[in-house]
């Protein structure tokens, strides 16, 4: 494309799904940085974040948009987009929408007929992927996990069965749970790679198994601070997964209900309590059909 038609295509009323750093500025593309000192509105996530990048001489107009208030902004986006005006959107860094707002914003552009354009750029998931030395010609990407532990533990184990690398986004502050949670449902053995505060001063790159990972996260409290992307090996040789219900109904027509709930709160992620009332429901059941 000439430079010509370039300008042409930028005049043309659009939403730009703008790339920002992860924490090195210098990781601002040129193209970035002229979409957002030319957009006539920028949406960002936090506007004091996105405000570092763009020349203060700049005369846009600036809306938050996030998690909390995009259902509501969304048609004030829309608006300036009717009116013929350039929205770049934007999250605090990294690519907008990988585990950040700005679904509902592109997917109510594309039902409206809104030229919808990607200036690419840096991506927490994937920069952690290309340093994990961990296979990457096929990987899953999940984002967070449940906060709660049980629900976290579950979905671990559900992951664990994955034949291929898989990614998921971890607070640093949460690592050391969410480590001993992945030695609990998948062993000690499994490879994973830390990537911390990518591109940033304190960065760190660590693959080691899980259960030198859990050893090494104890000795060095540094490591609970900022963000990271924990990528994780894949499975060489699923089994199928425990359905917790299935097993307590077989459990319970076979064993006395302490020992059912004993061993159903070992093959699962259940705790001691959830397993005795799963057992005592199915328990209940059965008398009821008596």
């Amino acid at each position: 494309m000439s430079q010509l038609s370039a300008e042409t295509v930028e005049n043309v009323p659009t939403l730009w799904v703008v790339a920002t750093p992860l924490g090195n500025l210098g990781d601002l593309s040129p193209r970035a940085q002229h979409i957002l000192e030319t957009a006539d509105l920028i949406a960002a996530e936090d506007t004091r974040m996105t405000q570092r990048l763009v020349n203060k001489s700049a005369s846009q107009r600036w809306l938050s948009l996030n998690e909390h208030n995009e259902m509501r902004n969304c048609a004030i986006v829309l608006e300036a987009l009717a009116q013929g005006q350039s929205v770049a959107l934007v999250s605090d860094a990294g690519t907008p929408l990988i585990s950040d707002p700005g679904y509902r914003l592109v997917s109510m552009a594309h039902d409206q007929g809104v030229r919808v354009s990607p200036i690419p750029g840096p991506s927490a998931a994937i920069a952690a992927l290309s340093v994990a030395g961990l296979p990457s010609d096929r990987f899953h990407f999940e984002g967070f996990l449940p906060a709660k532990t049980q629900a976290r533990r579950t979905r671990l184990m559900q992951l664990s069965q994955l034949p291929h690398t898989w990614i998921v986004y971890v607070p640093a502050r949460d690592l050391r749970e969410v480590m001993d949670d992945m030695a609990k449902t998948m062993g000690m053995d499994r490879l994973v790679t830390l990537a911390r505060e990518l591109t940033k001063h304190f960065e760190t790159v660590r693959r080691l198994g899980i259960g030198d990972m859990v050893k090494w996260l104890a000795e060095d409290s540094d490591q609970l601070r900022g963000e990271a992307v924990l990528i994780v090996s894949g499975c060489s040789d699923p089994t199928p997964l425990v359905e917790p219900r299935a097993l307590a109904h077989q459990l319970s027509q076979a064993l006395p209900p302490s020992k059912a709930a004993g061993i159903l709160a070992k093959v699962s992620t259940l705790s001691r309590q959830q397993a005795w009332d799963l057992i005592a429901e199915c328990h209940n059941k059965e008398g009821s059909r008596d």
